[in-house]
């Protein structure tokens, strides 16, 4: 028979901007939703405006929420997507090592998984698809810098300049060629701060190129 405390739940959402360009609003709306649905009492939401470049020990909202769990006897944390949890393989599973040994369950939302089962177990395949997904996104974010990066390398080695003349005025064309990793990004779905670290561009320049050729 389920405790009381199994059915207290919190949501962390996490953005990387931040300041107003990006909300958490969405992620809390459905995670709510979801509670709703599953009868939870939602007892704390949970907002972190950060970088996902930043380590897991630089998000203090993300610690706050787990220790609250912790400290609380939440019974499962509401998150929408793995991604939240960690920049990289090793962080998910250091959060979700934390939260199985707290006896504090897990749901993704993008993934479709929980963390225990419904006898309190970890579910059999769970840390194999968190280790596998986290290490299959932390291998694309790295593949994309590095051809990223090397392209530019080529283009220079050809006599190519990166930048303008102070004054010229490029067409339209002309800024689909130079700016085609941004605009590769962009259309994946990446999110302007994170296209410009990848790219290696002011995030203004992101914004009008997102702002005038999509």
């Amino acid at each position: 028979m389920e405790s009381s405390t199994s059915k207290t739940a919190v949501i962390y959402a996490r953005v990387s901007s931040t300041g107003d360009r990006q909300s958490t609003e969405r992620q809390v709306q459905d995670l709510t939703e979801y509670a709703r649905y599953k009868g939870y009492v939602l007892v704390r939401i949970f907002e972190e405006h950060i970088s996902g470049a930043k380590r897991n020990e630089e998000r203090p909202i993300l610690s706050e929420a787990i220790e609250y769990c912790q400290n609380n006897h939440v019974g499962t944390m509401l998150v929408s997507e793995m991604s939240r949890l960690g920049r990289n393989a090793f962080e998910v599973l250091s959060t979700v090592k934390t939260l199985v040994d707290s006896g504090v369950n897990l749901y993704l939302q993008k993934e479709q998984m929980t963390l225990l089962d419904d006898e309190g177990k970890v579910s059999l395949f769970f840390p194999i698809v968190i280790a596998t997904l986290s290490t299959c996104a932390q291998l694309e974010r790295e593949n994309i810098q590095f051809r990223l990066q090397s392209g530019r390398e080529q283009y220079k080695k050809k006599g190519g300049k990166l930048g303008r003349p102070s004054g010229s005025v490029k067409s339209i064309e002309k800024k689909k060629e130079e700016y085609k990793d941004v605009i590769t990004l962009l259309k994946k779905g990446y999110t302007i701060r994170d296209v410009a670290k990848l790219t290696a561009k002011g995030i203004s320049t992101v914004q009008r190129i997102k702002r005038e050729i999509l």
